[in-house]
């Protein structure tokens, strides 16, 4: 039995999401991927996929195993580079993650000015507001804003942001400028990313830092519809410098309270460590740490 053969097949069809589009992936007849899944369930001796004549549906037991799977394949492809020399010439698939808004505002440029310089090279991009397991979810490369914690992990700092309280000329003309932190009591409040309706905003209040808690008048999940919501003229919010930086540019917003700011959050691009990188890796966390560096709205 081929392990490594039913392992690739196993990831197609969860990929493709059926056995059919998994054998027109691998050039394999039906009848072929359905022995194989059968030898590698037989082989575990659990269910990793619920057939139906319509549907393939992986268990939990499979979502854990097919981690697994990407993980050791991707292990033996960096294998193979490192001792054939390949990795002198990028190439196969990179994995990076990244919080949502800022993976699309600076993350997607360097990634595509990445894939036009290596063309063997393609990529994925993870663009979500939590926390990926490199090693769990098989990324090769995050970005990370905040401290972090201690892990076995490279980490290059190549910036800092800072949590700013905004709102438009037009709301602050109307309402006031506040100019201490209980001032915010009497304000329309905009809550970004939050699941209740009395944020705390931490500030710094006489050299110590100080929890403000509010009641928000608009409660939203998404940092965009807040950005908005606060240029709109609605209210004030609290989000990240680098969130806002063209709306404070182009003077759609300003701040305020900012002598009350608490310490600023730093940016950091984090790869797996206890391993020589591939070279595919290595030229993107250049490339990544180059331009990070040079973007002034992060340093």
């Amino acid at each position: 039995m081929d392990r490594f053969h039913l392992l690739n097949v196993f990831i197609a069809v969860v990929d493709c999401q059926g056995l059919a589009g998994a054998a027109r992936k691998l050039h394999m007849s039906p009848p072929a991927v359905t022995r194989a899944i059968n030898d590698l369930e037989t082989h575990l001796g659990l269910r990793l996929l619920m057939r139906t004549t319509r549907s393939v549906r992986v268990t939990d037991a499979g979502e854990r195993y097919v981690q697994d799977c990407r993980r050791i394949l991707a292990e033996m492809l960096e294998a193979d580079e490192s001792v054939t020399g390949m990795h002198s010439s990028p190439r196969g698939r990179l994995t990076v993650t990244a919080p949502m808004l800022f993976g699309s505002l600076f993350v997607t440029p360097i990634v595509t000015e990445y894939l036009s310089r290596y063309p063997d090279v393609s990529a994925s991009c993870l663009f979500l507001d939590r926390v990926v397991n490199l090693l769990d979810e098989g990324v090769d490369v995050a970005v990370r804003i905040g401290e972090l914690p201690d892990s076995g992990m490279q980490a290059t700092r190549v910036g800092q942001v800072r949590r700013v309280i905004c709102a438009s000329p037009d709301y602050l003309a109307r309402q006031g400028i506040p100019t201490k932190p209980d001032d915010l009591h009497a304000h329309t409040i905009i809550s970004a990313s939050s699941i209740t309706p009395n944020p705390e905003w931490k500030l710094m209040d006489k050299g110590e830092l100080r929890s403000i808690r509010l009641q928000a008048r608009m409660i939203t999940t998404t940092n965009d519809s807040a950005v908005n919501a606060a240029a709109s003229g609605f209210g004030l919010t609290r989000l990240l410098s680098y969130q806002v930086a063209e709306h404070l540019r182009s003077g759609r917003l300003k701040t305020v309270l900012a002598d009350f700011e608490p310490a600023t959050l730093p940016i950091h691009v984090v790869h797996r460590e206890g391993r020589q990188a591939p070279q595919r890796v290595r030229a993107f966390l250049d490339l990544t740490i180059e331009r990070l560096r040079q973007d002034a709205t992060l340093n």
